[in-house]
């Protein structure tokens, strides 16, 4: 029998270890798995990578995290947001290094970590110093940039709804990078607001299915 849920969250994040990479859903604090990156902090863990959208809002969750020292570096498209004061101060201290990445190159990097692809080539960031250091090609007489792709030890991801197979629906804008992120690192950790019976899910509503997911955590009720 199928069941990937665990009893709660510090079994959830349970072997992720100092070191590791990983991927943090959310835009803002919109689909931030708080109850797990909180799990994680109570684990001890540190030394990580983490790429997520932005750096952290107030000082809960990541911003925690990277307010406790425990992230080493930090891979993002928007570091400097609303309240991201955790985020500075580690960044001013010289404790936390900083990989700017356009939005849609970070999501497609990790689409292509879940793809099995190679790289790719876009013309977001030519010209520029993100640019610096990699390999560029000109393609119909304009520049583009190889990116490689983005994959993780384990992702720690957000959903409203999943069943014991791990099938996930999310809810409106908080669904953002989780589909992606769910496909892009050997481990994918999900907490969700609702466990469902089997079943009750409709098909044509699950966006995240069972096959990239884990291990799932109800969270909330």
């Amino acid at each position: 029998m199928i069941d990937k849920r665990v009893k709660d969250v510090a079994a959830a994040v349970a072997g992720i270890k100092d070191g590791a990479t990983l991927l943090f859903a959310g835009f803002g604090a919109v689909g931030e798995p708080v109850e797990l990156i909180q799990a994680l902090i109570d684990s001890g863990v540190r030394n990580l990578t983490v790429a997520c959208n932005n750096s952290g809002t107030g000082e809960v969750g990541l911003a925690k995290l990277i307010k406790e020292r425990r992230v080493r570096k930090i891979i993002c498209s928007f570091p400097r947001t609303s309240d991201s004061h955790c985020f500075e101060e580690a960044y001013a201290e010289g404790a936390i290094e900083l990989e700017l990445v356009p939005q849609g190159t970070l999501s497609e990097r990790m689409r292509a970590a879940g793809a099995g692809i190679g790289g790719f080539y876009t013309r977001t960031s030519a010209g520029t110093k993100l640019a610096r250091g990699k390999e560029t090609r000109v393609i119909d007489g304009k520049e583009y940039v190889l990116e490689s792709p983005l994959k993780a030890d384990a992702a720690l991801i957000k959903a409203l709804k999943a069943d014991r197979w791990g099938n996930l629906v999310y809810r409106k804008s908080a669904r953002n990078f989780n589909p992606v992120m769910a496909m892009a690192a050997d481990l994918v950790i999900a907490q969700v607001k609702e466990l469902v019976p089997l079943g009750s899910l409709d098909p044509e509503t699950i966006v995240t299915p069972s096959i990239f997911v884990d291990r799932i955590v109800e969270v909330g009720r």
